[in-house]
């Protein structure tokens, strides 16, 4: 997968790499040469010293020569003709940086199969979140039908008789995987705690867990005695505070518990007297009562595999 230049650079790679089973561009240029303007006012800073710093859309790249040179080489016409991958263009029409008649350029040389994924009103950098997330699922999905499972997620999928929810991280960074009765959720932590915040943290999944009990058990509830209950939305947040009153933040030596803030909002045509069953059932969902009783983990390994 490759963005802007980075899309041309994919696609002259992936005919040399035979591992390569799709291709995915965003924004990338029908022809790298046609952008070497962008460049201009660096070049002969490049030519005189093998690399520069170039301000692309507002970021900052660092531009060899050897990058220039295969601008000059790129053939972009031939390397679509004989790419062999399935291809997914995904372009924005109001790019003013490589505008979207290159994704028609792209598409028109490419054979099948290949398709287009139209980013609406993101620019050409993604810098709205929304665009870049959408971008990602898309680009996600479409991969799923030409990029095997890794063998050890199969062996996990294939597992969820056994194990309900399994949890795996890698090698690098927080971002963790988590299968939970064959659904999948992302765990993460944010930025400032060395994250990359693609997903809730696990104290978001703590307090998830207990405020989707709560509305189903009161869905439930409600369902059974024919209330006319339209909605349930449960707010949660979880902090630490102190056991004592009075103690102060900066108190190294008091104790601390953990505290969750649950608001329920009820939405129907309720009476009084309903509205206050439902908030005390809402105390007596599973999710609830687990929390709040002595809770025992029994920790094991697996036995190493050399």
């Amino acid at each position: 997968m490759g963005h802007s230049l980075g899309g041309a650079a994919v696609l002259q790679a992936a005919g040399r790499i035979d591992s390569i089973r799709a291709v995915a561009t965003i924004g990338a240029p029908a022809e790298p040469g046609h952008v070497r303007h962008l460049l201009e006012d660096s070049a002969e800073e490049i030519e005189r010293t093998g690399e520069a710093c170039v301000l692309l859309g507002g970021r900052t790249f660092t531009i060899r020569k050897q990058f220039l040179d295969d601008l000059e080489e790129t053939r972009m016409e031939e390397t679509l003709r004989t790419l062999g991958r399935p291809l997914l263009i995904l372009h924005s029409p109001i790019d003013e940086i490589v505008g979207i008649d290159n994704a028609r350029k792209l598409y028109d040389r490419a054979k099948h199969p290949k398709s287009f994924i139209s980013l609406d009103t993101a620019d050409h950098l993604l810098s709205d979140r929304k665009d870049a997330e959408y971008a990602g699922r898309v680009i996600g999905t479409w991969a799923g039908r030409y990029v095997d499972v890794p063998e050890e997620m199969k062996a996990i999928d294939e597992a969820t008789d056994d194990n309900r929810v399994v949890v795996r991280t890698g090698a690098e960074g927080f971002r963790t995987e988590i299968l939970a009765s064959g659904h999948t959720i992302v765990a993460d932590e944010p930025v400032s705690l060395g994250g990359t915040d693609t997903g809730a943290t696990p104290y978001d999944l703590l307090v998830a867990g207990l405020g989707s009990c709560t509305s189903i058990t009161l869905r439930m509830y409600a369902d059974r005695k024919g209330w006319p209950l339209e909605e349930i939305i449960v707010r949660l947040r979880h902090s630490k505070v102190h056991v004592a009153d009075g103690v102060g933040a900066d108190d190294s030596n008091a104790r601390k518990i953990d505290r969750i803030e649950r608001e329920i909002e009820l939405l129907g045509e309720l009476s009084d007297d309903q509205r206050a069953r439902l908030r005390a059932i809402a105390d007596r969902c599973p999710v609830h009562r687990t929390l709040e009783s002595d809770i025992e983990v029994h920790t094991s390994l697996t036995p190493h595999k050399k």
